[in-house]
């Protein structure tokens, strides 16, 4: 059934490659609400080595991710098959938030497609690669990406993304800080 891997070898990297969603879960040090984050547009995730995974964050409704990562680093990452064989991925390790003002920005950026909206990149050192059956994940089908995130961002100005970020992602629902002042001013330079 499930198995533990020391790295991300071929076969799990190729499996992950192919999902069209995956789902970052967190929680907050003590108390509070576990959060856990639906994630689309295969070209927000990238394998940077055998035991290092990042993806892009972009606007969003909260700041609990970022929140919970600053609080104590905790994060877990899983993919599903909800097409061919089943399985299910499970990426656990430590997270941290490299925003555009930290130096490895510039370069971790490159990684990932082209999105307006990009709050930060989210850099995962695994320390628990393991794979499951997935038996009971039901067969769905994959239309295609909705683009709404990306045309939403594309309409707000450098003012409305501003006034966005501080009013929704200062602090997480715990009252947790998520974006300082500074960091709530949009990436001019995005993916």
């Amino acid at each position: 059934m499930g198995k533990v891997h020391e790295t991300l070898n071929d076969r799990l990297r190729e499996f992950i490659s192919k999902q069209p969603v995956y789902f970052v879960a967190t929680a907050p040090e003590h108390g509070g609400h576990v959060n856990m984050s639906p994630k689309g547009y295969p070209d927000t995730f990238a394998i940077v080595d055998d035991t290092t995974v990042a993806y892009l964050d972009l606007d969003g409704s909260g700041v609990e991710t970022i929140a919970h990562i600053r609080d104590n680093g905790r994060v877990t990452i899983m993919f599903a098959a909800f097409q061919g064989p089943p399985n299910i991925v499970r990426l656990y390790g430590r997270g941290r938030v490299v925003t555009p003002h930290d130096e490895d920005f510039d370069e971790l950026i490159k990684l990932f497609g082209p999105h307006p909206g990009v709050r930060s990149v989210i850099v995962v050192e695994c320390d628990r690669i393991s794979d499951s059956c997935g038996y009971s994940v039901p067969f769905m089908t994959f239309d295609k990406d909705r683009p709404l995130l990306d045309q939403w961002a594309q309409r707000k100005d450098v003012q409305q993304k501003r006034a966005y970020r501080a009013k929704h992602n200062r602090e997480s629902i715990d009252g947790l800080p998520g974006l300082t002042t500074d960091e709530t001013d949009p990436v001019t330079r995005h993916s």
